[in-house]
């Protein structure tokens, strides 16, 4: 969750003391090389705590988070470039910038997913439309005095959002925030819908002028490696197949064909398998076939922790829409750390095939998941 400053002391003298708490004197004098140094602890400690080794590229992506660090505490506070971190799944651009955002010693920031940020700023700029800066009007009621902010899972695949993330990114770099991004795709990458992608190049140019972009390589896929998951829910999840009927009353699943109930999601209703306290069940149709949004599932992340995905289709047979939704909803499930039970008729590599491009991710997310399979 974001962190909110507290409402009594100004931004300024919160500033002044987090400078003398770190020292006086320009960047690379002792104060600030101990913020710099501070970050590149941190990240050290980490991870030799979960046995990781950092890559070269990690190490060059936290050299250059203590930079930034060392020029935000400096006796005359500077915004340093933003910094833009691709690479393939599974090579820690997630777990570079959690980290970040973990060591910096400040109130005034922010770490969203970006699916998260995006449909608060719908709706802001919804609630503000009469106002003849909509878009400044919810940034204000977002952002308040935040001066660095962290968006996870950076894409854009619509036009429309394309054009007020323009908008978006030239507002916040005026505002003089430090943006950190991660994305699966190099800034050329996004929008690759040859229809679209020549209207966004000015979004790619503004990105390669005002932010470092780094590539988060190598050869290891980190979320394969096995580890110790207790801390975080998702991964204790699982996949069960083919979804017997002694597989689901052995786990309490409700029935194949639980009838639908109606489920209030803002002004209309959902079908739901299954609705008890915090927990809650859909078929693969319920959520993906329907014209659902990330909003949506954002909205019942709030009332439900433990999920129940039933009737996984092969993905590869289901339209583009459909694949997207199902993209959306396991991004957000794992960004705010849900249980999740999936249900399929075949094994899990099988059953997510399909071209939708950021389908990888998903394989990657979902194989963290514990599998369950009766050899019958």
């Amino acid at each position: 969750m974001p962190a909110r400053p507290p409402k009594h002391s100004p931004p300024t003298q919160r500033w002044s003391l987090l400078r003398r708490l770190f020292g006086k004197g320009s960047p690379g004098t002792s104060g600030n090389g101990a913020a710099a140094q501070s970050i590149r602890d941190f990240f050290r400690h980490k991870a030799h705590g979960q046995g990781y080794t950092l890559s070269h590229s990690q190490l060059r992506v936290i050299d250059c988070m203590a930079q930034q660090t060392s020029l935000l505490f400096a006796t005359h506070p500077q915004t340093p470039p933003s910094l833009y971190l691709y690479g393939a799944v599974g090579r820690g651009k997630s777990w570079l910038l959690d980290g970040f955002f973990q060591a910096l010693p400040i109130e005034q920031k922010q770490r969203l997913h970006f699916h998260q940020f995006f449909a608060r700023l719908h709706q802001g700029m919804f609630s503000h439309r009469q106002q003849d800066d909509a878009l400044g009007a919810t940034l204000d009621e977002l952002l308040q005095d935040c001066r660095v902010l962290c968006f996870d899972e950076f894409h854009v695949h619509d036009i429309g959002d394309a054009m007020l993330i323009t908008r978006l990114f030239k507002a916040l770099f005026k505002r003089g925030i430090l943006l950190l991004v991660t994305s699966n795709y190099p800034p050329e990458g996004l929008l690759p819908n040859p229809l679209y992608h020549a209207r966004f190049k000015p979004v790619i140019d503004l990105i390669h002028a005002r932010m470092q972009v780094m590539e988060v390589g190598g050869s290891h896929d980190y979320r394969s490696q096995a580890r110790n998951h207790a801390h975080q829910l998702f991964t204790q999840g699982h996949y069960v197949w083919p979804a017997s009927p002694a597989q689901r009353q052995r786990l309490e699943l409700p029935p194949r064909d639980t009838p639908a109930l109606a489920l209030p999601v803002g002004s209309r209703h959902i079908q739901a398998r299954l609705c008890e306290g915090r927990r809650v069940a859909f078929t693969f149709n319920d959520l993906c076939e329907q014209p659902t949004a990330v909003m949506d599932y954002l909205e019942l992340c709030r009332r439900f922790d433990r999920w129940i995905i039933d009737d996984l289709p092969q993905l590869g047979e289901c339209s583009i829409a459909a694949q997207q939704r199902f993209i959306n909803l396991i991004d957000v499930l794992y960004d705010q750390d849900k249980h999740l039970t999936l249900l399929g008729d075949l094994p899990l590599s099988e059953s997510l095939g399909g071209s939708a491009i950021d389908l990888a991710r998903t394989r990657s997310r979902l194989g963290q998941l514990q599998e369950v399979h009766d050899r019958a």
